[in-house]
């Protein structure tokens, strides 16, 4: 008997505003939507351009730039423009801080090709500035019917938020803690400036919020609190997560608890890349975690398993490299081609022991022989053992037959 792939699935999601960006709805129960962002010069318009196409190919359905400079803002409109000669219509996000309401009054065309602004309110502006430069990007936002994300950072904390929550805490019959206090900080300076916003005729469906620690516990309580307050749609990321391994495993550890209680809209992991590494990890990060709780599906992944003493052997771990980077490439031809076909499950499994169970559970699953085991590999379709691999070629020979399968079982898109 074959199982289904998920016994119980993520709590009801959050109720949120839906929020338009570009093409791309955003919140009110849209699926989830990743986002990336480039770590090139804006202003290095062909090299901008090229990390977004490859972002967006991953699998990204948003991407943030930077919107730093005059060069940078005067850069956004000639990658839009080239992007969409390259046919890639992935929404383009301006990141501003200290300066975005003067590059955007110095280039109103950037203003025009951007899907998005955002924002931070820790650092738009301070004393009697604040106010009137947060208005001028709102106004730009107005006219040119953009949304917003306002997103606070306890990086970039408003010190005068934080000061006056440290005095008013002071007279309380019960202190907070100083990271109970800060957490306050970080909300009400989103919250703040969402309200400021709607007072300026920013319409509550085009404001998204975000409010990023580099802490785990401390997100996690950041936006159970934050989602309990408001309605706005919300973007989640662990910010600074690291590099490697435990940039993966911190955001996915934080934004999987939030994501499993119905909170989260958009989200982004933000992994420091390795020398020389594709920026498109981050997507791939993002879109794994989405597909193994179960809210969305991108590629078929494969369930593989780790080795022991029966499986000496490397030849199963091959495989499975092999299979998934298989499939992914064929991904983007796939995608065009037919419908569902991200839901395909595969095992490659490397001895007796759970082989044949978990090659059943999958559409596609091979038992590879263990230490000591006849060297014969079942293949199980669709639950049913069909037929048996040995030889040299079995690589070969199962990756054609997961082509087969695609081609047989998923409905061709006209």
């Amino acid at each position: 008997m074959r199982l289904p792939s998920q016994a119980t699935g993520p709590l009801p999601r959050r109720q949120s505003i839906s929020v338009r960006i570009g093409s791309i709805d955003v919140g009110a129960g849209a699926p989830v939507v990743v986002q990336s962002m480039t770590n090139t010069d804006t202003a290095d318009i062909a090299g901008t351009t090229k990390q977004v196409a490859e972002l967006a190919r991953a699998g990204s359905e948003l991407v943030r730039i930077t919107v730093n400079t005059a060069e940078a803002a005067a850069a956004v409109p000639k990658i839009r423009e080239r992007l969409d000669m390259m046919g890639v219509s992935v929404p383009l996000i301006g990141d501003f801080h200290y300066n975005g309401h003067q590059l955007l009054s110095a280039e109103p065309a950037c203003a025009q090709a951007l899907a998005k602004y955002r924002i931070n309110p820790g650092n738009v502006g301070f004393g009697k500035k604040r106010d009137v430069q947060f208005s001028t990007i709102i106004e730009f936002a107005l006219k040119y019917e953009k949304p917003v994300r306002i997103g606070a950072n306890w990086g970039s904390l408003d010190q005068l938020m934080m000061t006056a929550l440290m005095d008013e805490n002071h007279t309380r019959s019960e202190p907070w803690d100083a990271a109970h206090v800060a957490r306050e900080a970080l909300i009400r300076s989103a919250l703040d400036s969402a309200a400021r916003a709607e007072e300026l005729g920013l319409t509550r469906d085009r404001i998204l919020l975000s409010c990023k620690v580099s802490g785990v516990q401390e997100l996690i309580a950041v936006y159970r609190d934050l989602g309990a307050r408001c309605d706005y749609a919300l973007h989640l990321g662990l910010t600074e997560a690291g590099m490697g391994s435990k940039g993966i495993v911190a955001s996915s550890a934080a934004l999987a608890v939030l994501l499993q209680e119905g909170i989260g809209d958009t989200i982004r992991i933000s992994l420091t890349p390795e020398p020389n590494e594709s920026r498109t990890r981050e997507v791939i990060v993002a879109q794994e975690l989405l597909q193994t709780l179960g809210l969305r599906a991108f590629t078929p992944l494969v369930t593989a398993c780790p080795g022991c003493g029966r499986t000496t052997s490397s030849l199963f771990q091959e495989l499975a490299k092999t299979v998934q980077e298989h499939v992914r490439a064929k991904m983007p031809e796939w995608r065009i081609k037919y419908d569902g076909v991200e839901n395909l499950t595969l095992a490659v499994m490397g001895c007796v022991v759970n082989g044949p169970g978990e090659s059943k559970h999958a559409d596609i699953g091979i038992s590879l022989p263990g230490t000591g085991e006849a060297p014969a590999a079942p293949v199980f379709i669709d639950g049913v053992k069909t037929l048996t691999l040995r030889g040299e070629n079995i690589a070969r020979d199962f990756v054609g037959l997961i082509e087969d399968y695609v081609a047989r079982k998923y409905v061709a898109r006209h």
